[in-house]
């Protein structure tokens, strides 16, 4: 009994501090308008791109939904404009639209790409934003390691090939999702594709290390273009991301608990890309990695320029931008 007495109180107090802390919707960005600006959200169908993917529809942006699943994509869609409610069907309100965009397939990237390019006259923003977790040893359709491919390698071939369109429509910005875990990942270039050896933990850090050092390296490059790249990490946040995590049956309930109280909402989580995406405070601001909407300090590893140069170099041929 004393146990339940104490999970209960536990749980009071919990659910306390979380109303509390629901109080605090991020201000920062309220009111800031989107209207006329085209944004690319990869992976809006879930969690944070989904939350973010709302959010920028409230602000009028015009918001492209890159997922894998159309029909998921497409119901997605759906909740989120009954959600933020349709406007006038003026040229003021924001508009939803769904593209296939399958990451793992440097094919339906460059597909994405390819349409995207001959329908948009204009892309403001690009949020790197889909991202597999801790996933069992996989391979991509191109025979990259499933993580690595996805979180790094397709989105590097995406942002490459949308560039040109991000350049005619500066100012422009582009946001790269990556996590703090990054802090446990290294960039091993004899193994990259984790051939020799595979932990599902090291290398979703790793992915996420590739996410900082081509952002800052993706940064150094468009310097003078009116192109940012920012990277940022948001936090532990509830979403199915961890779908490859078990946890034993009996400890199912704390977690929940737990993860209720102390990890973010979807939309909590997202407000750094938001932030990212819109705020005129980051106004020409590039190079950075952000978290809860500040500047944070990076390790060294996640700062060297000859590793995020090699890391590029590298990631061109693989992905067959240099033959």
């Amino acid at each position: 009994g004393v146990a339940a007495a104490l999970a209960l109180g536990g749980g009071v107090l919990l659910a306390a501090w979380r109303w509390l802390r629901s109080g605090a919707r991020p201000g920062a960005i309220a009111g800031a308008s989107m209207r006329g600006k085209t944004v690319i959200i990869t992976g809006a169908n879930s969690g944070l791109g989904r939350a973010a993917a709302a959010e920028l529809l409230r602000m009028q942006a015009r918001v492209i939904m890159g997922c894998r699943d159309r029909a998921r994509a497409e119901r997605a869609a759906r909740e989120i404009r009954a959600e933020v409610g349709e406007r006038a069907e003026g040229e003021d309100s924001g508009e939803l639209v769904v593209r296939e965009l399958d990451l793992a397939s440097l094919r339906s990237v460059r597909a994405f790409c390819h349409r995207v390019l001959q329908e948009e006259p204009r892309l403001d923003v690009l949020i790197n934003n889909a991202g597999v977790f801790q996933c069992p040893y996989m391979k991509t359709e191109d025979g990259f390691e499933m993580q690595f491919g996805v979180n790094h390698l397709g989105h590097f071939l995406l942002t490459n090939l949308l560039l040109g369109l991000l350049k005619n429509s500066a100012p422009s910005r582009i946001v790269v999702v990556s996590s703090k875990l990054y802090k446990y990942g290294e960039i091993n270039f004899e193994d990259l594709n984790s051939e020799m050896s595979y932990n599902k933990s090291f290398c979703y850090s790793r992915s996420k290390l590739a996410n900082i050092l081509f952002a800052r390296e993706l940064a150094r490059r468009l310097e003078g273009t009116g192109v940012t790249v920012n990277s940022l990490h948001p936090g532990i946040v509830r979403t199915n991301l961890g779908r490859y995590v078990n946890i034993p049956l009996l400890a199912k309930p704390l977690f929940n608990l737990v993860s209720w109280a102390f990890f973010k909402t979807p939309l909590e989580g997202a407000q750094t890309s938001i932030y990212l995406a819109s705020s005129p405070d980051v106004e020409g601001v590039s190079g950075k990695y952000f978290g809860d909407c500040k500047e944070e300090e990076l390790l060294p590893k996640a700062m060297d320029d000859l590793v995020a140069r090699k890391l590029w170099d590298i990631s061109e041929v693989m992905v067959g931008l240099l033959k």
